[in-house]
């Protein structure tokens, strides 16, 4: 296993309609929803450690501290980053942000661990 503080990855997502509060219905505005903005940054979060883990390991959500500091409109184009911050043990703290056209939408921190996959998935039956 190759996790070193350090690894980052972005991944960009033109906002639709359907990516709005409106439509995930949280929230009254037809601009992108926090949920699916920190989606995004967990996407990063996940390519960064793309090729990294080893067989039959993934990765989950364990926690999450987040700010949406700015709207962003359909039809822009946002770009989520990720950074892996710490390795401690299966715990990986990523520092994630978002930005769109305008700058700084989000910024937060994710923390991930790396679990068996398939003790995992025995866990979830």
């Amino acid at each position: 296993m190759s996790l070193l503080p350090g690894l980052a990855a972005s991944v960009s997502l033109e906002v639709t309609d359907a990516d709005t509060a409106l439509a995930m219905r949280s929230g009254s505005v037809p601009v992108l929803a926090t949920p699916r903005l920190l989606a995004l940054c967990e996407e990063a979060t996940m390519m960064a450690t793309l090729g990294k883990l080893e067989e039959g390991c993934s990765t989950v959500n364990v926690g999450v501290r987040f700010e949406h500091i700015s709207p962003t409109p359909v039809g822009s184009t946002v770009t989520a980053e990720a950074r892996l911050d710490k390795v401690e043990g299966r715990r990986l703290t990523f520092n994630v942000s978002a930005r769109d056209e305008r700058g700084l939408v989000a910024a937060g921190r994710v923390t991930r661990v790396l679990v068996s996959t398939e003790q995992f998935m025995e866990k979830a039956r």
